[in-house]
């Protein structure tokens, strides 16, 4: 009996101090704080890599045969990845 009386004073304890820290938190000032313009991102008026996917998108399947979507589908790997270019291919022996 003597565990269950500790785990329900337990539980009690738990409850008063969620509840205190959230009474805390809700009687709190929110400092005033100066907003700042949202940062924008700088784009190019001109994005070859952009051009290239939307091109590789309207061909559709064959795009899968087209060595400049390959190339396009691999700058854009490297791009998201964050690779600076890309590893040499092994050669075949």
């Amino acid at each position: 009996m003597d565990g269950k009386l500790l785990a329900r004073i337990g539980a009690i304890v738990f409850v008063a101090i969620a509840i205190t820290a959230t009474a805390i938190e809700m009687t709190r000032k929110e400092e005033d704080v100066p907003a700042q313009a949202p940062t924008r991102l700088i784009q190019p008026d001109r994005d070859p890599l952009r051009e290239g996917q939307r091109r590789c998108q309207q061909l559709g399947t064959k795009a899968a045969d087209d060595a400049e979507c390959l190339r396009v589908w691999a700058e854009t790997r490297d791009r998201f990845l964050g690779r600076t270019s890309a590893p040499a291919a092994p050669e075949g022996r």
